[in-house]
């Protein structure tokens, strides 16, 4: 009777730790793996996207271990990604429990192929971190991409972290490396942290299952961030590229297969 009920959080553990690490490394896509994981352990989409959230900012915490090490954060940046995110992520979340979520499902997919292949036809992006004009201009078209990200994430959760790599990336010229730093504390703590604290109001949380993903999670953030500092932002676009072509083609997929179901 043990081994049985051992033997699924032991699973949940690997799969934990194995997305988390990718996640790590891409900026995102920790959702790709972990949240088909509860689902298929029978837990209601509603039920495994609020634990998966939860699980989640426990990836910030341990993956922002060996960027805060390199103290190369700057606060405007910072300030931008909370302040503009997440009232986003806010209405997201209430989004997400009054409208079905199937097309913007969809959508999502597609805008997330999109920026696999921009980012693989653009070789030079996010190979610099020269500081650039704080404009007001920038500024504004930053902080709208911002809030409409943070809408999605509190909407739909998948993928958008790496959403929030490429903005910033392009935006502002980081590099993949600084830009998975930010999205990896900012967005996994910060945006994730809000998230599951209005989707944990309506009671949806399954906690039995947050100890082995909590401690996937902070194991495979570490290492995946500090492997992702080793290798450098070369190395990090072409997981980023991988992964975010994974998640666009999952999502899309997904939507098609509820069609006839």
């Amino acid at each position: 009777m043990d081994n049985i009920d051992i033997f699924p959080h032991l699973v949940l553990g690997i799969v934990s730790f194995v997305s988390n690490f990718i996640s790590a490394l891409a900026g995102g896509g920790a959702g790709l793996i972990q949240l088909p994981a509860l689902l298929l352990f029978g837990l209601p989409f509603s039920k495994a996207l609020a634990t998966h959230k939860v699980a989640s900012v426990a990836l910030g915490l341990g993956a922002s271990l060996p960027h805060l090490k390199r103290n190369n954060l700057q606060r405007k940046y910072i300030l931008l990604i909370l302040i503009s995110g997440i009232p986003g992520v806010l209405v997201g979340a209430y989004t997400a429990s009054i409208i079905p979520s199937d097309f913007s499902t969809s959508l999502l997919g597609l805008f997330t192929l999109f920026i696999c292949f921009y980012s693989t036809n653009s070789k030079n992006l996010g190979s610099s971190n020269i500081t650039i004009s704080f404009s007001s201009v920038r500024i504004c078209v930053g902080s709208l991409g911002l809030f409409i990200i943070g809408y999605l994430n509190g909407y739909l959760s998948s993928g958008t972290g790496l959403f929030v790599t490429i903005w910033i990336v392009t935006i502002f010229n980081l590099s993949f490396s600084v830009a998975v730093a930010y999205t990896l504390i900012l967005v996994g703590i910060f945006w994730n942290g809000v998230g599951a604290f209005a989707l944990g109001f309506s009671g949806n949380i399954i906690w039995n299952y947050l100890p082995i993903l909590i401690l996937g999670s902070l194991i495979g953030g570490y290492f995946g961030a500090s492997f992702a500092i080793i290798k450098g932002s070369k190395f990090v676009k072409v997981v980023f590229e991988i992964v975010s072509f994974s998640v666009g083609f999952s999502l899309v997929i997904k939507t098609l297969l509820s069609l006839f179901v």
